[in-house]
Formats: structure tokens, C-alpha cells, sequence
């Protein structure tokens, strides 16, 4: 396994940014299961967890105006940085020209973090994109494999509470490889919640 520092990275008109490696999950799908990096970027295995210092220091180096959307989504989790999360967010807001920031999430960051976070989430940013992953409380645990039991609750407690704030856009994603009764069940959880579900293609 290679070890870098690639904190961000472009995949068409969109800037991802990486800031860990660590997951409260082991989700059975997961790319990094199969691949050092992403859609053909550099290694994303990190040698540590960059400091707000060194994001933002990667930043000053990208034409972030030109981007169509920046993404907070990388390796591992974000949420279990929510502090140096939320302050390169809002960072990232003061630059001239900043586009659309969005974060994709497993949505256990309550459960990471002991505490509600769904305000400080959307405060900064503008698509808040939830991992759903599977229709039933079994198939999350089987295929997610958090390390919390109340896993599928809580997740849907924050989108919940996402949608609540007014604040951003809020999507439950799976992925097309599940059965169609699956994404069909997922759909009406998302619905509940008040959430859009977006099926994602699969990338081995």
C-alpha cells in the first residue's frame, strides 16, 4: 500500500478533497477495497492527517473559482475531522468565486463525534450526500459493516436532521449493483426523511 500526500484531487470539472483515512465502516463495495486511488488519481493513502494548515496551503495552489463543485470525500470519513472539517469549509466559502462545496458522508458523524452535528454540517455546506447503501437495517450492517450497532438509526436520525436545518441539499445515495427491491426500499426511506436518493454507478 502506497503512502502520500494527494489532499486533493480533480476528476473532470470537480475538485475532491481528501483530509483522512480513517471509517467508522468497511463497507463490503468500498474502492479502496481494490485500488490505491480513485478514477485514475494519485494514491490517496495518507501518511497522516493533514492539518487545516496544509489543506488550506493545497488549496492556495488550485484555481478553485474554476471548479464546478468541491467535494470533501477522499479515503476515509470526513465527519471524524468535523472540526478541521467545517473550518476548511468555511475557509474554502471566503475565496472568491468558491463553488458549490459539498460532503459526502457515511452520516454516522453524531455517533462519531458524541454529539448533534447536522447544524454545523449544513452551515457550510451546500450538498450534504449520505451514504444509505441498502433498503433494510440487515442488508446496511451486511454490507456497510460499521463498528456502531445503532449504525442504520443514527444515520437516518442526521439525515433527518439535515433536512430539518433548511440549510442544504440533502441526497441518500446506494449503489445500481444492489436488487431493484433494494434501491426501491431505500428510495421510500430517503422519501421519509425528506431526502433525494441518487443510485451512483459502481467504480471497481
Amino acid at each position: 500500500m502506497k503512502k502520500a500526500m494527494t489532499i486533493s484531487y480533480e476528476i473532470g470539472t470537480k475538485l475532491y478533497m481528501n483530509i483522512t483515512n480513517k471509517c467508522p465502516c468497511r463497507c463490503t463495495f468500498c474502492i479502496r477495497n481494490n485500488a490505491d486511488g480513485a478514477y485514475g488519481s494519485e494514491p490517496l493513502w495518507l501518511e497522516h492527517d493533514p492539518s487545516l494548515e496544509e489543506i488550506m496551503a493545497d488549496l492556495d495552489k488550485r484555481p478553485v473559482s474554476s471548479y464546478e463543485e468541491i467535494v470533501f470525500c477522499g479515503y476515509g470519513e470526513p465527519t471524524t475531522r468535523i472540526d478541521v472539517l467545517t473550518q476548511a469549509a468555511k475557509l474554502l466559502k471566503e475565496k472568491s468565486g468558491c463553488p458549490p462545496l459539498r460532503l459526502n458522508t457515511n452520516g454516522l458523524s453524531d455517533l462519531i463525534s458524541g454529539r448533534s452535528t447536522a447544524d454545523e454540517i449544513c452551515s457550510v455546506f451546500d450538498v450534504v450526500s449520505i451514504s444509505l447503501n441498502a433498503g433494510t437495517k440487515d442488508e446496511y450492517l451486511k454490507v456497510t459493516r460499521p463498528i456502531y450497532d445503532n449504525a442504520f438509526e443514527a444515520m437516518q436520525k442526521f439525515t433527518g436532521d439535515c433536512v430539518k436545518t433548511g440549510k442544504s441539499k440533502v441526497l441518500m445515495t446506494v449503489v445500481d449493483v444492489i436488487p431493484e427491491a433494494e434501491i426501491e426500499a431505500s428510495r421510500k426511506i430517503a422519501e421519509s426523511l425528506g431526502a433525494v436518493l441518487r443510485v451512483r454507478s459502481y467504480e471497481a
